[in-house]
């Protein structure tokens, strides 16, 4: 499946993706998600294509120390067909290539379906504890 990073053009499409896959949240407008990764210059949207339409996407960035990667999404009526696994070989790839050595990701506890999936992949549950503050203001 053809892999390609994100164009403008293709907002409207990745975040009725991402809306369709439950990963949007009020307090994380995607819009602003995606303009703050594009600004930032640590990171990449690599979509996947099929019949020129998205079918899924990954944000994979760096902080200067690990890799991380948010909104992997797969459209739902193609789940299964292998677009997540090819979305995080090149999210790794795309990581490797800046001599990042370490690629972490966060899910939400309830998420149980997705912590199988990473595992399947080989993903490993860390001993750590994620501690949070925001910073605007926002209150969920």
């Amino acid at each position: 499946m053809p892999i390609r990073p994100y164009l403008d053009a293709d907002q409207a499409a990745v975040v009725a993706l991402w809306e369709a896959c439950e990963l949007t949240r009020a307090w994380n407008p995607p819009a602003g998600d995606i303009a703050l990764l594009r600004a930032s210059g640590h990171g990449e949207i690599l979509l996947a294509e099929e019949g020129g339409a998205v079918v899924g996407s990954v944000m994979v960035g760096h902080d200067g120390h690990r890799g991380w990667v948010y909104y992997l999404a797969a459209d739902p009526a193609r789940r299964g067909a292998g677009i997540g696994r090819d979305l995080m070989a090149a999210a790794e790839q795309w990581l490797r290539a800046r001599g990042v050595r370490k690629l972490e990701l966060m899910v939400r506890k309830s998420n149980a379906g997705v912590v199988a999936f990473y595992e399947h992949l080989g993903y490993e549950t860390e001993p750590v504890v994620v501690l949070s503050r925001w910073l605007d203001g926002t209150t969920r």
